[in-house]
């Protein structure tokens, strides 16, 4: 095993969690895959790729405060995310 340092200075993970018809609300029934192609779209647009990778997670298990989005290494946590958010986000990502 070789241990090397983060390629990216920052993580994004959006989570696309799904869950079957009528069991408990998950990101994806919220619109969180497309967020997800949104953000990746943004963050390319911006020649940020090499610095910030948007990465889809699993369960975050928050799902009722979604969609969520966590940041690392910056420990942020995004929840209630919409289309209109993500703008914002990319500055910040940026910054």
């Amino acid at each position: 095993m070789e241990q090397k340092s983060l390629p990216y200075e920052k993580i994004v993970f959006v989570c696309t969690n799904q869950r079957a018809p009528g069991e408990r609300v998950c990101c994806a029934g919220q619109g969180s895959i497309d967020l997800h192609a949104k953000l990746k779209e943004l963050v390319k647009a911006r020649g940020l790729r090499t610095r910030i990778r948007v990465s889809k997670s699993g369960c975050m298990d928050r799902c009722e405060f979604g969609p969520n989005i966590m940041v690392f290494p910056d420990n942020v946590w995004y929840s209630a995310v919409t289309e209109a958010d993500l703008e914002a986000i990319v500055e910040k990502l940026a910054g």
